[in-house]
């Protein structure tokens, strides 16, 4: 059995009150009212309303401020509003079209207009919450399946490992060529469980449920451990990789192994895009601020083809794509959103720039 839609009626004057709540009470809504600007808002964060009708001329907090505190609240921004108002302008319309405004009645109501159009706006409030109530499901089932991969890729990882060990314990049970091949595949499953884990941390954040766990970290010595991990694909590819670092390092309050997997995902990326023969810097800065803070900045800087200015925003976007002209790399996935994610988790910022006379500069400030 479908619930009663409620709505929420917004009117200083009582008459308008109850000429509202006379016109819609044989329809079978839940009414509720508010005689002012504030109480609307409290009302509405103790109700969440489906429909919200809002007279604009009111003492105080007019309609329309009332609108745009409404419409830029994340609780609230999916509810539809009509403003009720004896105001006709052109001016008028467009500055409550600004605020937010869903629809428009004019003063003195019409019953059947009202009721006409808080049906549509009901249509759209209730196709809204199915394609959220969807949106959640996907989400729900996409986090059990995330979950549940981890266990065939451990077994995988340990099948592995097992079958290194035994080549080193009884030497020439396993060819020589396939050792290479174990190894490459630990290598692959290594690879496919830290995006895995990059997902499921996202998708804590993203409902609110991760905890991060602060300690001093040896920003330098973090830096060392990442450009190690590192090293081997750098190698591979005939990329110079530098760290460059000041001489004294600073002890910075982060989530250690969340904040190292930021630096992973940089590093991996500008090694992905670069040519061979070119080279990759991480360089760490400690920039004054004036309030005796500790503040780090850290820049991965690569020579490869670059981002394009109109893409440099949305490339943190999850599941992004934008494809290189001069190489035929996709950048696509989570990796930057992730990073994004956990930067300003921690109260900071990331962005790209260019890197003259080629390539990207991505920045991390904490």
């Amino acid at each position: 059995m479908e619930h009663e839609s409620a709505i929420l009626v917004v009117d200083d004057e009582a008459v308008g009150r109850q000429t509202l709540e006379a016109l819609l009470m044989t329809q079978g809504y839940d009414l509720a009212f508010a005689s002012n600007g504030p109480e609307a808002l409290e009302k509405a964060a103790e109700l969440t309303p489906d429909l919200i009708l809002l007279d604009v001329m009111m003492p105080g907090m007019d309609g329309f401020q009332v609108c745009q505190r409404l419409k830029t609240d994340q609780r609230w921004r999916h509810i539809p509003i009509i403003l009720v108002t004896v105001l006709d302008s052109k001016e008028d319309l467009a500055r409550g079209l600004d605020a937010g405004a869903d629809d428009f009645l004019s003063k003195p109501v019409n019953g059947l207009e009202l009721r006409a159009r808080v049906r549509s706006m009901l249509r759209i409030k209730k196709q809204h919450d199915e394609l959220e109530a969807t949106l959640r499901l996907r989400k729900d089932l996409s986090r059990m399946i995330m979950h549940d991969i981890g266990n065939p890729l451990t077994s995988i990882m340990l099948l592995a490992e097992l079958s290194l060990k035994r080549s080193t314990v009884v030497p020439d049970s396993i060819a020589p060529v396939y050792v290479e091949e174990i190894e490459e595949i630990r290598t692959h499953v290594q690879r496919l469980s830290s995006f895995l884990n990059d997902m499921l941390i996202a998708a804590k954040m993203e409902a609110g449920k991760l905890i991060l766990n602060h300690s001093a970290i040896d920003m330098n010595q973090l830096v060392l451990e990442v450009g190690k991990n590192h090293s081997a694909i750098a190698q591979s590819r005939r990329i110079s990789f530098v760290s460059d670092l000041p001489e004294e390092s600073q002890q910075i309050s982060l989530d250690a192994n969340l904040f190292q997997r930021v630096l992973d995902n940089l590093v991996s990326n500008a090694l992905k895009f670069s040519p061979a023969d070119s080279t990759v810097t991480l360089r760490v800065q400690y920039p004054e601020t004036g309030n005796g803070s500790p503040h780090v900045r850290i820049q991965v800087l690569d020579e490869g083809p670059g981002i394009p200015e109109e893409h440099r925003d949305r490339i943190f976007d999850e599941f992004e794509f934008v494809a290189s002209k001069e190489r035929n790399v996709p950048q696509c996935g989570l990796g930057l959103a992730f990073c994004k994610m956990v930067v300003e988790a921690e109260g900071g910022r990331i962005s790209v720039g260019a890197n003259e006379p080629k390539g990207s500069v991505f920045t991390v400030e904490i």
